[in-house]
């Protein structure tokens, strides 16, 4: 009987379809197929390769792990290098570019040519790089790399051409900015100090030129050792030597005195005129104790020593200088300005900082203005003009990061009122206090381009808060904050077993829904809870109604197969509305000992309170505890305005809200929805002789990550990001991608029937993925995890351990693998089960990956991405048993191999729900006309269709009850079932019926009644009494199919290799498409109907699971993705906004006139003024110092050199501009010449005037009267 059925289901499941355009039997991978249909649909698509190009646009945020700063006076942008290689470029709002090493080295030093529109990047791995900033894309035109010595500081002159280099061995060479070669003039360390000394100097931690002469250079060792070097004469001035070390050196603008900061904490003063001693030594934060020692101090690690006309005390601005007795004090800036001394606290450790001065000549009053501070996790500048120096108020999105994000989504083509609304309510609750000056840093260029439309991403935080962000026209600007946790009551300590639950994170954003028509907003919280918002422009005493779901079913509640059926587990669903008391039968433990346990993981508030305008919450939803079990994530969320329904579901079931009526109308497991008709036969278990709870390792998802070992990781994003130990191994991994095995369809389309030992056996819940890991021995296994991350996951050899991957049900011991017997998890029962939300910035994993078979599931990943086990549909094959080699298990990716353990063949009987989608269809085969619907995507890649009838009257809708109709499978797919959406018969794409926006808490106005306004229902559509087409994607395949005839006509594998992580029906150039992210790295986009591939790229290696959890689509051909943990990536996959690119991205560079000189006056000038006749070119020539050893340092041409880099400048500024640029320089070289003859004309007649003078008299007189 069974073989039987196991025939007629492979006939019904896998019917033949043939190739378009010859006959053909089954689809390979990558092939679109088509099926026999009653009828032809004729669709002309539009969409051609041609279409898709995919290239980043734009990355916002705090660059992640800042190391350097550079700030240009003349054009007044702003450069910040990191650790991973990027570089940043600021100016006004608007002008953001990002450059990327390709080595990816870390940027020690920054330098701009000042008004060159050029920047050289020192880099750690010893090379340095020069940059084009004339073009809209800066691109680098030469490299230098050393190969004998490691550069440690850089200095580069205003208006030089030599670029002074000095190492750590303590040597200085010398760069020719325009042909970038060294110079044979060197300045060796054993030639700067004296021959006396016996010990190096160490390495150069400073270089600059005298300001009263360009041809001293101050040398800075780090042993406190400096030296004036003379360029012309090749030896030391003079030499100073003192006891602590150095970290940073300042001139005072007249070159007669300069100052030094130390590793004691000390400021030190030396006049040129006594080097033997300093001038002054001050510990500006070292107290003298009761012994009359000093307090010991930490070092100040960089001084600035600035001079103003308004006042003749300086300023002395520093960073650090502490002393250590102060425990748990913030850094600090300190600003001194005669007798006053203001200490700024920052939130974050000082990076670097840089002083703003009016001049960029280093011979002149300086006047300072502000102070940019570059800390580890803030950006912000600070004013100087004023008494209490305030700070800027920064025009730049540099605090997505300000909470962990764990989620985004991104919507283009919003109503075009939403962000206005939006901006002018989130404005009410901005901070005050900052400087009313303009942001200082506003160079370059940038307008608005001609293809804009509203742009709305949101972004969810660990905090349990939402942001709202304007990303119109490539920008960001923050709109409005909202902050889910004042929803509930803060838990205190020791409040029963759901205080447990609550210790750091419990308000952790996992995923959002936003409807722009209805502004209806939904937020899914990790303590499996869901909040609904309606907006409001008007303040509103409300009362939050609060839903409580048990939603629980264990795979031992099911009966054995002897029985003649399945009984449903039973559940309830309580209500603490005050209009609604009703339990509705659902799935879960009916036991009595669970009623105590019948408890949610938060507390809402349950006083009314008057809530602001903007987003004011309705209604809480919260599933609950279960006989000692906690509640299940929540794994899928859908909401439609128009039927006033919300739909979620987690890997036990299904519940669909009625949030008009407050009142909970299904909840059932995703077994009972199948009814009669399930197409898998279950295998059941027996029940657990004892209950062991799992309260230790359940609510996981983004806490599953978190150890209990004594380092715990906070949420930040130092935790999982950081760069691996073996560098070689994560540069394997990203040039990999796993390789595929192809199994035959008829695997995949069998009923899940289980040979009769297999079928015997008990395991563990665990995901295959870690079965996998149940076969890996010593060396073979190797997870890229922080040392205190591995904790939960070391225990491999025959036991699973991860906490992710614990059962949704309650654990079951594993039969004994080993002498040992038994052991289910290295956490103690005492823990919390709960440890604080880690976000998707701080996820990072890697798994080992095999040369001959390829990973065909994404279980693990979505695991770690939601915190529940899942069972795939395609996850049931019997493989050859295989053995890891040393070399393939060195190699890591995110894609995972089916395993051959026999634990991985017993099957799981839960099913997860993993997409929902509200709509107008067909509930049945033959239905004449359409009815609401609920489509349900399961974790076995099973489509189920819910019909329901929704009273369409208002006052119906309120009062009479929404009816669920019987379920019905529709179609089987590989793999998960991520996305679903309609088309019309025309190809074009069905928006969901929606209610539009009516604020309920305006003003009633008699002359017009407020009524439910409905849009995008069924009717409206051209079309639609025929049919539509139901486009349904899975982490394997995508189909097409007719309704209501239930027709497939199109399938295509998307891949055999990999798995999709993200899919989406987006519209792009008038058109639609299916756009999907694999883990593999891929970005594919294909054709609607037919599914014929338009674009395959291979974009972005998956190294961790924040790309995995916040990539997204939109329309338009946009994506986004968190690419480091305080940054966003925006791509573009359209070759029109691709083409629009140059055009949308600002000037970094424009033409500006370089500041004149100031005028010193003519005695000044004639007596006391600079050596004029310093020619770096006559020293530092090949001519006069000869070539460099070839060995020292390699050169590696760019795109272009120096001499052509005016000439290349991109975009706006042309051919017109290019020229207007070189008449620009060529005047005003030509002005200089002229100033420069009439001051010689000047002073000669100046001088003949005097001798004139002097000739008449001294004519008359003799010469003894002389």
């Amino acid at each position: 009987m069974k073989k039987f059925r196991k025939v007629l289901d492979g006939l019904t499941t896998s019917s033949p379809g043939v190739t378009i355009g010859s006959p053909s039997c089954g689809s390979a991978a990558g092939t679109p197929t088509a099926a026999p249909t009653p009828r032809e649909i004729d669709i002309q698509e539009t969409l051609v390769s041609e279409n898709f190009q995919l290239c980043k646009t734009v990355r916002h945020g705090f660059p992640y792990q800042p190391t350097a700063l550079a700030f240009d006076p003349v054009q007044k942008i702003v450069a910040i290098g990191s650790r991973t290689g990027g570089v940043r470029i600021l100016g006004r709002p608007g002008v953001d570019c990002f450059c990327q090493h390709e080595s990816g080295a870390a940027v020690l030093q920054l330098q701009f040519l000042i008004n060159e529109g050029a920047l050289v990047t020192a880099c750690a791995d010893d090379t340095l790089h020069l940059w084009n900033l004339r073009q809209r894309r800066p691109a680098i035109l030469h490299s230098l790399k050393f190969n004998r010595e490691r550069i440690t500081f850089c200095h580069l002159p205003f208006q030089s051409k030599w670029l002074y280099v000095g190492t750590e061995r303590g040597n200085t060479h010398i760069v020719n900015i325009e042909s970038f070669i060294l110079s044979g003039y060197v300045i060796m360390w054993n030639k700067a100090i004296e021959l006396s000394t016996k010990t190096h100097p160490g390495p150069v931690v400073h270089l600059s030129d005298s300001p009263k002469d360009e041809g001293k250079l101050l040398i800075g060792f780090e042993s406190g050792t400096i030296v004036q070097w003379d360029l012309r004469v090749k030896k030391a001035d003079f030499r100073i030597y003192y006891d602590e070390a150095i970290h940073s050196v300042s001139w005072h603008h007249e070159g007669k005195q300069f100052m030094c900061s130390h590793s004691d904490g000390s400021l030190t003063l030396w006049t040129l005129r006594n080097t033997t001693k300093p001038f002054q030594i001050t510990f500006p934060h070292g107290k003298i104790q009761k012994d009359g020692r000093k307090e010991s101090c930490k070092p100040i690690l960089k001084v600035e020593y600035k001079t103003s006309r308004s006042s003749s005390e300086p300023f002395i601005i520093f960073s650090g200088g502490l002393s250590y007795d102060k425990a748990g004090r913030r850094p600090t800036l300190t600003i001194m300005h005669g007798k006053a001394i203001t200490v700024l606290e920052m939130d974050h450790p000082i990076v670097e900082f840089m002083v703003l001065c009016e001049t960029p000549y280093n011979n002149e009053v300086q006047e300072p203005y502000a102070v940019v501070v570059l800390l580890e996790k803030d950006f912000i500048v600070v004013d100087l003009t004023q008494s209490n120096f305030p700070i800027f108020e920064n025009p730049y999105p540099m605090d997505i990061h300000e909470s962990p994000v764990t989620c985004t989504a991104y919507f283009a083509d919003c109503p075009p009122d939403i962000i206005p609304i939006l901006y002018s309510i989130g404005a009410k609750h901005k901070k005050t206090g900052y400087s009313q000056k303009e942001w200082p840093v506003s160079g370059g260029t940038w307008t608005v381009g001609s293809q804009t439309y509203p742009e709305i991403i949101i972004t969810g935080h660990a905090d349990g808060s939402i942001k709202f962000w304007d990303a119109s026209a490539i920008t960001l600007q923050m709109l409005y904050k909202l902050k889910t946790s004042k929803v509930f009551e803060k838990p205190k300590p020791g409040e029963g077993r759901a205080a447990d639950l609550v210790e750091e994170d419990p308000y952790a954003v996992q995923m959002v829904s936003w409807c722009p028509q209805s502004r209806i907003f939904c937020v899914v919280g990790i303590s499996a809870h869901i909040i609904l918002y309606r907006f409001s422009k008007y303040e509103a005493n409300t009362q939050i109604v609060s839903l409580e779901v048990r939603l629980q079913c264990e795979a031992e509640e099911v009966v054995s197969p002897s029985e003649t059926e399945n009984h449903p587990c039973l559940t309830e669903s309580g209500s603490h509305s005050p209009q609604h008391q009703q339990q509705p039968a659902s799935p879960g433990n009916g036991a009595p000992d669970g009623v105590k346990d019948s408890i949610p993981c938060l507390k809402v508030k349950e006083r009314p309170a008057r809530v602001p305008p903007g987003y004011q919450a309705e209604l809480v939803v919260q599933l609950l505890w279960v006989d000692g079990e906690p509640p299940q994530q929540i794994t899928s969320l859908d909401i439609n305005s128009a039927y006033g329904l919300m739909a979620f579901g987690n890997c036990n079931g299904l519940a669909v809200v009625d949030y008009l009526q407050k009142s909970v109308l299904l909840c059932m497991s995703t077994l009972d929805l199948y009814g009669a008709a399930d197409p898998y036969q279950r295998l059941t278990r027996s029940p657990r002789k004892n209950r062991q709870s799992t309260s230790d390792f359940c609510m996981r998802g983004l806490s599953s990550f978190y150890s209990d070992s004594k380092k715990r990781i906070r949420t930040s994003y130092q935790s999982l990001t950081e760069l691996s130990d073996n560098q070689q191994s994560m540069d394997m991994e990203r040039s990999k991608s796993p390789t595929s095995v192809h199994y035959p369809p008829s695997l995949h389309n069998e009923p899940r029937v289980l040979p009769e030992p297999v079928a015997s056996l008990r395991a563990s819940h665990c995901s295959s993925v870690f079965h996998l890991l149940d076969n890996v021995k010593g060396p073979g296994r190797k997870l890229s995890l922080p040392t205190d991350l591995k904790t939960d996951l070391d225990h491999v050899n025959g036991h699973c351990t991860s906490p992710t991957s614990q059962p949704c049900s309650a654990g079951k011991p594993r039969l004994p693998m080993g002498p040992e017997g038994p052991r289910l998890t290295r956490r103690g029962p005492g823990r919390p089960p709960f440890r604080k939300a880690q976000s998707a910035a701080c996820m990072e994993i890697s798994l080992p990956v095999s040369h001959t078979e390829g990973y065909s599931s994404r279980r693990a990943m979505l695991q770690q991405l939601h915190g529940v086990s899942m069972y795939s549909h395609d996850e049931h094959h019997m493989t050859t048993a295989y053995c890891w080699s040393e070399r393939e298990s060195r190699e890591n990716s995110f894609s995972r191999s089916r395993s051959s353990s026999v634990s991985s063949i017993d099957r799981e009987t839960k099913e997860a729900v993993t997409t929902l989608q509200f709509g107008e269809s067909y509930g049945h085969k033959g239905d004449a006309l359409p009815t609401p619907c609920l489509w349900v995507g399961t974790s076995l890649g099973v489509v189920l269709l819910i019909p329901m009838s929704v009273p369409t009257e208002e006052e119906e809708r309120m009062e009479e009850p929404v009816t669920i109709g019987p379920s019905s499978t529709v179609l089987m797919l590989k793999g998960s079932v991520l996305r679903l959406a309609f088309l019309d018969l025309g190809g074009t794409l069905i928006q969901g019926p929606c209610e539009n926006w009516r604020d309920s808490n305006a003003p009633e106005d008699p002359e017009r009644t407020r009524r439910r306004k409905l849009t995008n229902i069924w009717s409206s559509l051209d079309g639609s009494s025929e049919g539509h087409l139901a486009v349904v994607c899975s982490e394997k395949q995508a189909k097409v199919v007719l309704m209501p005839s239930q027709s497939c006509l199109f399938v295509h594998n998307i891949t055999e290799s990999s798995f999709v992580l993200r899919a989406d029906v987006v519209s792009v150039s008038n058109s639609v498409c299916l756009a999907c992210f694999c883990a593999n790295g891929h970005v594919m986009t294909l054709s609607l109907p037919s599914l014929r591939p338009l674009m395959d790229v291979n974009y972005l290696p998956l190294t961790d699971m924040r790309i995995a959890r916040t990539f997204c689509f939109t329309n338009g051909g946009q994506a986004l993705y968190l690419s480091s943990p305080t940054e966003v990536q925006r791509i573009t996959y359209s070759q029109e906004m691709c083409d629009n690119l140059q055009e949308m991205l600002g000037e970094l560079f424009t033409p500006i006139e370089t500041p004149e000189v100031q005028n010193r006056g003519f005695l000044k000038g004639f007596f006391g003024g600079n050596a004029q006749t310093f020619d770096r070119e006559e020293l530092f020539g090949e001519a006069a110092a000869g070539k460099a050893s070839r060995s020292l340092a390699q050169h590696i041409p760019g795109q272009g050199g120096l001499e052509g880099m005016k000439a290349a400048a991109g975009g706006v500024v042309g051919d017109l501009a290019r020229a207007r640029i070189a008449l620009d320089e060529r005047g005003q070289r030509l002005g200089e010449l002229e100033e420069r003859t009439a001051l010689m004309m000047t002073s000669a007649e100046t001088f003949s005037k005097h001798a004139h003078e002097l000739m008449l008299k001294c004519k008359d007189k003799k010469w003894y009267q002389l």
